[in-house]
């Protein structure tokens, strides 16, 4: 018997940001970037002799980050990887007029309660609003 739920539970979260595509994209694909705008989830970064990982510094202890970007489709999936747990984070960046509009989805790790993954989403509202004003304000 095949105990492996057919779906499991998954946020997805956007923010509109009044740059073009291209920009949003450059900035979210190099990691060095993501301690400016990932402020509750990323502490530091630093790249690793890999270049495809970089190790984070996070709340919960080290990670590794990798970012699948692809610029022609606006992919910027990652994969996080920390002792307790490691997932893959589907990402794009999509136009809207002359704007972009950034998108990130969820899944819920088993290790996380529902309220766990409710407070980390809520989280994430923070994180996206300070992405949307460092590339729309450059504060």
């Amino acid at each position: 018997m095949n105990t492996t739920p057919a779906t499991v539970r998954s946020v997805t979260k956007t923010v509109s940001i009044q740059r073009s595509v291209a920009e949003v994209f450059a900035f979210l694909v190099n990691p060095a970037n993501w301690p400016a705008w990932a402020v509750v989830n990323v502490k530091a970064i630093e790249p690793t002799d890999d270049p495809d990982w970089w190790l984070m510094t996070t709340p919960h202890g080290p990670a590794r980050l990798r970012i699948r970007g692809n610029a022609e489709l606006g992919l910027l999936d990652h994969d996080y990887v920390e002792d307790q747990a490691a997932w893959q984070v589907p990402a794009r960046v999509v136009p809207n007029a002359t704007g972009a509009e950034f998108m990130m989805t969820f899944f819920q790790p088993p290790a996380f309660t529902d309220a766990f993954f409710d407070e980390q989403i809520a989280l994430l509202d923070t994180e996206l609003a300070t992405l949307k004003r460092i590339l729309e304000t450059g504060a």
